[in-house]
């Protein structure tokens, strides 16, 4: 996620624009996860990041983890055979639609964000006969036009459940940008049997709030905003949480035991099923 302006000419009110002057959150997780798709000035964020919080780079990749179990769970046992991903960030393998048609080939992925690169960078990963996988420029702060935009109407289908992935994304929402509209909005436009994935940061469990670490983006094209459990909780109402509910993604259905002296990760995640 980063600023919330403009669009590609389909629902958006402006032309993207790539800002290299700031740091900006999709570049900066690149980072922490050791890609290269980045610039000095998000690096040098990401490293006052990680001296704020050093356990970053290890909460990344417990997303990333998360990520993956969610996927296989909601494809493989929840039946859902589409995906809308916003806030997609730059690729990384495996991608969800990697993993999701590793379960079941037919998959069909919607990939959103608002940062042109990685718009770029997705779309030249993808083969040019994927008629299955759309990439998609536009902004989580109007999911109207999200919704509407012709690229994902051309993926998907909204009268079948449709995996709405919502990863380490809504946390570079202020209440101002008034997050639980944002995601009532998404939610209301799938049928029963669709599914809600999302991750967000918390400092609950640190006692200095990191709040350090939670400045550095005061500077970036987006800030952070954690959240408690209670409000993060709030993003799954009228949904059906399956087990173990809304955790830290360490402990969301693990497939292997805990790393010993593994730091501890300030991230919930969830999955939720729309019943109605």
């Amino acid at each position: 996620m980063s600023s919330p302006y403009g669009g590609d000419g389909a629902g958006g009110t402006q032309p993207f624009v790539i800002d290299t002057s700031r740091p900006h959150p999709a570049r900066m997780y690149d980072y922490f996860l050791g890609g290269k798709d980045n610039y000095e000035v998000d690096q040098e964020a990401a490293e006052r990041f990680i001296k704020a919080a050093p356990e970053v780079r290890a909460a990344v990749r417990a997303n990333r983890r998360f990520m993956e179990r969610a996927v296989r769970y909601v494809v493989a046992e929840g039946g859902v055979r589409q995906i809308l991903d916003i806030g997609t960030g730059l690729p990384t393998e495996p991608n969800v639609h990697q993993i999701a048609r590793a379960v079941a080939p037919e998959t069909r992925v919607a990939y959103v964000d608002n940062d042109p690169i990685v718009s770029a960078h997705s779309r030249t990963l993808l083969d040019d006969e994927d008629t299955d996988t759309s990439v998609v420029l536009a902004d989580l702060r109007d999911p109207r036009a999200v919704l509407d935009h012709p690229d994902v109407r051309r993926v998907l289908d909204f009268d079948r459940p449709v995996a709405l992935l919502l990863l380490a994304v809504l946390h570079f929402l202020t209440e101002a940008d008034d997050p639980d509209a944002v995601v009532a909005t998404l939610l209301d436009a799938l049928p029963a049997g669709s599914h809600l994935v999302l991750s967000h940061a918390t400092v609950d469990i640190h006692e200095d709030g990191r709040a350090d670490a939670v400045k550095v983006y005061n500077n970036a094209t987006a800030t952070m905003n954690p959240r408690s459990h209670a409000r993060v909780l709030d993003f799954f109402d009228g949904l059906t949480l399956v087990d173990p509910g809304l955790v830290l993604v360490p402990d969301w259905r693990p497939q292997e035991p805990p790393e010993a002296g593994a730091p501890p990760i300030g991230i919930y995640g969830g999955v939720a099923r729309k019943d109605g």
